[in-house]
């Protein structure tokens, strides 16, 4: 099956953004390059290291809106994962540099949800599409609202 096409472009001329051409939605997008500890014997990323590259996605996203989770977990929230998902298209290989574009997705009263695409940063290839669902809790670990700063973020990006 043919996934659908991303086609991302400058958003507001800031490196850091970019707009899917396909769907007008606006990703926030930051650079990595494929470590050799990523892969496995067959020299491609473990399936498993995906989800550290959503990691890396979501915490430049949060650092970039002013929101680093540091600031989060210090205001007594936390974030765990309750669900993600990832649908692979491409392999990754040592070395390989890519992209990582994340998007705010759903909210809810007491969980959010992660959007991810990574792409190849030289060919462009769709590489995976994936996201995370986030409950939040407070220092006890008991379920609360998600906190009016990260409210503010999911209304405010672009869309």
């Amino acid at each position: 099956m043919q996934p659908k096409p991303f086609k991302p472009a400058l958003f507001n001329d800031d490196e850091r953004y970019v707009k899917d051409k396909t769907t007008d939605l606006v990703w926030h997008r930051c650079g990595n390059r494929i470590l050799y500890v990523d892969t496995d014997r067959s020299s491609v990323v473990y399936h498993a290291n995906y989800f550290r590259y959503f990691e890396f996605g979501r915490s430049s996203l949060m650092r970039d809106a002013a929101y680093p989770y540091r600031e989060i977990e210090e205001s007594g929230y936390i974030y765990p994962i309750i669900d993600l998902g990832i649908n692979f298209y491409k392999p990754l290989y040592y070395d390989d540099p890519i992209w990582v574009h994340t998007r705010p997705a759903e909210l809810e009263r007491v969980r959010l949800r992660f959007d991810y695409v990574i792409t190849h940063a030289e060919t462009h290839q769709l590489i995976c599409r994936g996201f995370t669902r986030h409950c939040a809790l407070n220092a006890a670990g008991l379920p609360v609202a998600v906190d009016p700063k990260t409210v503010h973020l999911w209304k405010t990006f672009p869309s």
